[in-house]
């Protein structure tokens, strides 16, 4: 089970400030009612009235319209669907935001997030842009976490709100920075989903069962993950030449890995672009260089001639 935040949960505080939560869907029910068990007023807002009731029966204040919503709370939080979704659910309310902080938590992009921040200030309120790196069961627990940018002086001021929901991580003042960090920790995990999928139609007839090669791969998945800041720190310092894990040995895996996969009749598009990486290190003479020195290829935008 998901270790939970603790917060004292003592009915509203007038010490706490007011929070509007606009959109009772899978991820903004279990926010508000974060709010609510830690003690905050809780004001929540969805197009269909009805979703609102279980929240109330557990003392948020349902609004009519997210105007009325708005305008009860300093703090706005937007766990809707899209960047569309927030604008047009905000226009009715443009003229509650005024001196308010909106933190839109909907799926954008790096642009979509800067151009509603801008939106936003133009009619005085402060912007959050906000990752949410969690699934509804992982709100309010320290399995989950949030990423924010924008308004350094909102985030500082709100941090313990927002830390009601999932720990929360800022990125600065760039709208944009939180989707960038978002995508850059999913394009992480899609690197390893696909693997596991490549992986299992391979394994495909030969009596192995998923569930149970899950388990051996998560294992092996934790290992990768206590290896990362070795990886870090080696890109970091731009330091190559001692790492335990080198080109030349990560080159004959993944070659095994691509040879398998063809003579199963699997498609082999998951590994070659790193097969293709590796080739090109190696190829180059950095084959005993640390597996991180990869990463000096990527960053020159695959550049054939290096």
């Amino acid at each position: 089970m998901p270790e939970q935040l603790h917060h004292v949960a003592a009915g509203p505080s007038a010490e706490q400030p007011g929070v509007a939560v606009l959109g009772l869907g899978r991820m903004g029910t279990p926010i508000a009612a974060a709010f609510i068990d830690a003690g905050y007023r809780t004001i929540v807002w969805n197009r269909s009235p009805g979703k609102a009731d279980a929240l109330a029966s557990r003392g948020a204040e349902p609004a009519a319209t997210a105007a009325e919503a708005v305008a009860a709370a300093p703090l706005v939080v937007a766990p809707l669907l899209d960047h569309v979704a927030v604008r047009q659910t905000l226009v009715p309310a443009t003229a509650a935001l005024q001196g308010r902080t909106v933190v839109n938590l909907a799926n954008s992009t790096p642009d979509q997030a800067r151009d509603l921040a801008a939106w936003v200030a133009g009619h005085g309120a402060a912007y959050l842009d906000g990752a949410m790196m969690a699934l509804p069961d992982s709100v309010a627990t320290r399995e989950g976490f949030f990423l924010y940018s924008g308004s350094e002086e909102a985030f500082t001021r709100y941090r313990s709100a927002l830390e009601v929901m999932a720990p929360a991580h800022y990125f600065g003042a760039d709208p944009g920075g939180a989707e960038i960090h978002d995508l850059a920790v999913l394009g992480t995990g899609y690197g390893a989903l696909s693997g596991f999928l490549h992986s299992l139609a391979i394994l495909h007839g030969t009596g192995t069962s998923p569930e149970h090669f899950a388990a051996l791969a998560a294992r092996w998945l934790n290992g990768l993950a206590a290896f990362l800041p070795e990886l870090a720190r080696e890109i970091d310092a731009a330091h190559y030449t001692d790492g335990i894990s080198t080109i030349d040995l990560n080159r004959a895996a993944v070659d095994g890995i691509v040879e398998l996969g063809r003579a199963s009749g699997v498609s082999a598009a998951t590994h070659e672009p790193l097969r293709d990486l590796l080739h090109r290190s190696s190829d180059n003479g950095r084959g005993k260089d640390s597996f991180s020195s990869v990463f000096e290829l990527m960053r020159k935008r695959d550049d054939p001639r290096q």
